[in-house]
């Protein structure tokens, strides 16, 4: 399994928003190209990116640091937010990120999802945010009537076969992994998962690591690595191990 180290940009800093609120922001450096270099100096294999400003305003806003972060590192990159058009999933990949992330152009556009997907196969994820069981758009900022399965099906039959899977509820609140709604998602669908939201300790790193089977292949972690509660190196270990994890 994926130990992801999350970068969440917002006005070229790194940060974490508390439940996506603008009003809960923890700012961790103004630097996120020098964060990029630690997390793959201590062994991260993948980094995911979000332009949170992107993801409000529907465009990318954060380009010059995701450029930054590209030109430094030597491991794979994903990014998400304000995705919203071939163009700018093309000058994403064309520029070097390995894999982007549709959110909610899945929900509002999917013929975009459908294009992607037939121009660029695995390159294209879906980012899928959940509420309470309902899919969450535009930054967090609206519920739409679809339930995270429903999505999770629909996207499947757009050709999808990877999707990060974020419960906003408890993301950034250090408050453990929704476990038992990414198993749901594993049953419902015949995705890939890469799970977000919660991670607070090695013991979250196991729950979703015995969740292999149903298709869990990562885990974004982001306040929990900049705060200290999970040491990076010790996150991969357990996710490296082979077998049952007890």
């Amino acid at each position: 399994m994926l130990v992801i180290p999350a970068i969440d940009l917002r006005e070229g800093r790194c940060v974490r928003l508390i439940q996506g609120r603008l009003d809960k922001e923890i700012v961790f450096s103004d630097n996120p190209v020098e964060v990029a270099i630690k997390w793959e100096k201590m062994g991260a294999r993948w980094l995911h990116v979000v332009d949170l400003d992107g993801a409000f305003a529907g465009s990318l806003r954060n380009l010059e640091s995701i450029k930054g972060i590209l030109s430094k590192v030597n491991i794979p990159v994903q990014v998400g937010g304000g995705i919203r058009t071939m163009e700018t999933v093309r000058q994403l990949l064309g520029m070097g990120v390995n894999r982007v992330i549709l959110g909610t152009t899945a929900v509002a556009q999917p013929d975009i999802v459908r294009q992607a997907v037939a121009e660029f196969g695995e390159r294209i994820m879906v980012g899928i945010d959940g509420r309470d069981g309902k899919v969450v758009i535009e930054g967090w900022d609206k519920t739409a009537e679809k339930g995270i399965l429903e999505l999770g099906r629909e996207v499947e039959a757009l050709g999808i076969q990877r999707i990060v899977l974020t419960d906003i509820r408890r993301d950034g609140m250090l408050k453990g992994p929704n476990v038992e709604g990414t198993r749901e998602m594993g049953l419902a669908c015949n995705l890939k998962i890469i799970a977000s939201g919660g991670i607070s300790s090695l013991e979250d790193i196991r729950s979703l690591k015995a969740l292999e089977p149903y298709g869990v292949e990562g885990v974004i972690i982001g306040r929990a690595l900049y705060s200290g509660v999970v040491v990076l190196e010790e996150a991969l270990a357990i996710a490296r191990a082979e077998g049952p994890i007890i």
